[in-house]
């Protein structure tokens, strides 16, 4: 089946709906078109989804060019006011097949976008997962009902609705069948899955449901809000082991006041009781973190409070953002912090993030660990360290392996000999 080319730009939910998308409009014979994912987490990536339009377009003047993402939902008209945008569809058009079987013969609008907020259920029975011979993803919530304050997100992916757990198990083992290695649990805001389900069940009960009724080697999941973890989930921490010992944590910050400003619903002291309390329970858990540097009113010593959350809460990978205002948040409304000390501010996490993945790849050196293969030179361990390898190893196969060295951010390693 021949299928369209698509930009894909953010998050892995994004991916995971670019390859349902893939799907969808080959499935409907939809093949001269270039298809445009955008992001809108920050102004600096809904600029670079226009500079990449603009690019394809020089590249490709006779294709249709169709944007979608959730800058395409925030601001539709200013991407169909693009010379180069033939078509704008919104997230909830972008996973429905009439919507490409349209594109395909012609007859769809220039715009095509609803009121996310009145969707009610996500799409991810749609596709068995994306990703490489070794890692699926899958999508089992989609939507936030939160409010940051910096947050245009909810306004481009609507309400948070779940993926029933019935769905998820089956679709799990579909790829386990495929023979994937380990599956990647991805959303939105992946702690508030089960919320507008029957009986209302949390994420722990999922991935125990998961954990209980599939062979899958390794489950891993992504990004979640630590203060929503349930009881569930905390014992699935402590007792099992095909659940990865990552955590990527939405912190955001490390001042209590300016928590509040974001309208997060955690403190510091949440924080740092919640990671202290995972490592606790499993000792070998490493933690990612999503922070803001330069937030509105951020004064210096506020800042100090997030780089000490590095090591308050042992992070080790770190995504770091400087901040940008999104208009019609209300954060776009307080006094900002100069542009140049946003930048240093950030540069300034983003060295402390690099030390810290320095300190936990150091201490692996002689370590054995489980190496989920991605290419035959390449896999990670089950706290997502990279680990290279002189010789192939067998692509998507878990290699017991010692570390030998550390190389920059990766790891050196070779297959564990049998004793």
């Amino acid at each position: 089946m021949s299928v369209p080319r698509l930009s894909n730009h953010g998050c892995r939910l994004n991916a995971y709906e670019a390859e349902a998308m893939r799907e969808l409009a080959g499935a409907a014979g939809l093949t001269d078109a270039i298809i445009v994912n955008t992001c809108a987490v920050t102004a600096e990536a809904v600029r670079k989804g226009r500079q990449d339009i603009r690019k394809l377009r020089r590249e490709n003047p006779d294709a249709q060019i169709i944007v979608t993402g959730c800058a395409a939902q925030t601001d539709p008209d200013s991407f169909a006011a693009m010379a180069e945008v033939d078509t704008v569809i919104g997230n909830t058009e972008k996973m429905q097949p009439a919507t490409w079987a349209g594109l395909a013969t012609g007859t769809t609008e220039a715009v095509q976008v609803d009121d996310i907020m009145s969707v009610t259920e996500t799409a991810g029975h749609l596709i068995d997962g994306f990703g490489t011979r070794s890692r699926a993803y899958v999508q089992v919530q989609n939507g936030c009902d939160h409010r940051c304050t910096f947050c245009i997100i909810p306004f481009g992916r609507g309400n948070s609705r779940s993926v029933p757990a019935g769905v998820v198990v089956d679709q799990i083992n579909r790829l386990v069948a495929r023979g994937f290695n380990e599956i990647v649990l991805t959303g939105v805001d992946l702690t508030s899955w089960g919320g507008d389900l029957p009986g209302q069940p949390r994420l722990g009960n999922l991935v125990q449901r998961i954990l209980r009724l599939t062979d899958v080697p390794r489950l891993r999941i992504s990004s979640i809000d630590s203060i929503e973890v349930d009881p569930d989930l905390m014992q699935a921490i402590a007792e099992e082991s095909r659940l990865m010992p990552h955590l990527h944590l939405s912190l955001q910050h490390g001042s209590d006041l300016i928590l509040k400003r974001m309208k997060r619903r955690h403190l510091r002291g949440d924080a740092i009781a919640f990671a202290r309390e995972a490592r606790r329970l499993r000792p070998d858990m490493t933690f990612g973190a999503d922070i803001i540097a330069g937030f509105p009113t951020e004064t210096e010593a506020q800042f100090q409070d997030s780089l000490a959350l590095v090591e308050e809460c042992d992070l080790t990978w770190l995504h770091v953002f400087p901040y940008s205002p999104r208009a019609g948040t209300p954060a776009a409304r307080m006094p900002a912090v100069d542009g140049k000390l946003i930048k240093a501010r950030a540069a300034r996490l983003r060295a402390a993030g690099e030390s810290a993945v320095e300190r936990h790849l150091t201490a692996q050196v002689g370590q054995q660990h489980q190496v989920l293969m991605e290419s035959p030179r390449m896999g990670r361990t089950a706290q997502f360290a990279e680990v290279t390898f002189d010789a192939d190893q067998p692509e998507g196969r878990i290699v017991p392996t010692t570390i030998t060295g550390r190389a920059g951010l990766s790891l050196s390693g070779v297959p564990t000999r049998p004793s």
